[in-house]
């Protein structure tokens, strides 16, 4: 079984090793896909100094700027289905997500469910450190997602995810739009819609300590209204 841990990154160079040691540090043999952003702090010299030390399992993938955190993703998967990989993660590089956890979520998928997630609000609030303005954002920005597309995932825009091979296969990725946090909530909605299993795993999510946050109002923006444009959306599987 071949578990890759897809991981963005723009100036997260005081995170990158320490997340790369503590994901491949874990027992199930995740590999990791760090896709980097040309950023201009070194972070990717960081993994490709790494890299001659985990060769088999550290890759890299350099694009030339800031192109979006859904095209991140969606290269990745590409990447992915590619090479064969049976369980495909998405995750944060800077430790808001617990490495810990990948292998709950992995369990979650090889126990019958095609995603998993790993959601901050299926038992209560779950967010450690974070401003209670942002908390409310991101809490009602779910409870929207909920009301407007009749969706019963309590954590829509989590970015902390499992995937199976056999969803990413059938989704059809080139036919993904929105490209910011929205893409988030486009992946789980077009999951449903597919009629693909859905697991929420209940993890606490801690606000990143090193390194600077990549939200904007821009990327509510987006998913705000293409919330709305999914409603009357029609999906199909890819050919």
């Amino acid at each position: 079984m071949k578990n890759l841990v897809i991981i963005p990154t723009y100036n997260e160079v005081e995170n990158a090793e320490k997340i790369i040691r503590a994901v491949l540090g874990l027992e199930d043999g995740f590999e990791i896909l760090i896709i980097d952003d040309g950023s201009p702090d070194g972070t990717a010299a960081v993994v490709k100094g790494l890299q001659q030390e985990f060769a088999s399992r550290l890759h890299l993938i350099e694009r030339s700027g800031k192109l979006g955190l859904g095209t991140a993703y969606l290269t990745g998967f590409k990447w992915a289905l590619e090479r064969g990989y049976d369980y495909i993660f998405e995750m944060d590089a800077d430790f808001s997500h617990a490495p810990s956890d990948l292998p709950r979520l992995l369990q979650a998928c090889t126990g019958g469910a095609d995603m998993a997630i790993g959601s901050r609000y299926c038992n209560g609030v779950s967010v450690v450190n974070w401003p209670i303005g942002r908390i409310l954002i991101s809490y009602f920005a779910s409870v929207y997602v909920r009301k407007t597309l009749g969706f019963k995932i309590f954590d829509s825009t989590a970015g902390f995810i499992c995937y199976s091979r056999r969803l990413l296969e059938t989704i059809d990725l080139d036919a993904v739009q929105m490209k910011g946090y929205g893409f988030q909530i486009e992946m789980k909605y077009t999951a449903y819609k597919l009629g693909f299993k859905i697991a929420e795993v209940p993890v606490i999510f801690v606000n990143r300590k090193e390194g600077t946050s990549k939200m904007s109002g821009g990327i509510f923006g987006e998913a705000f209204w293409g919330v709305l444009k999914l409603r009357f959306r029609k999906f199909k599987a890819s050919k």
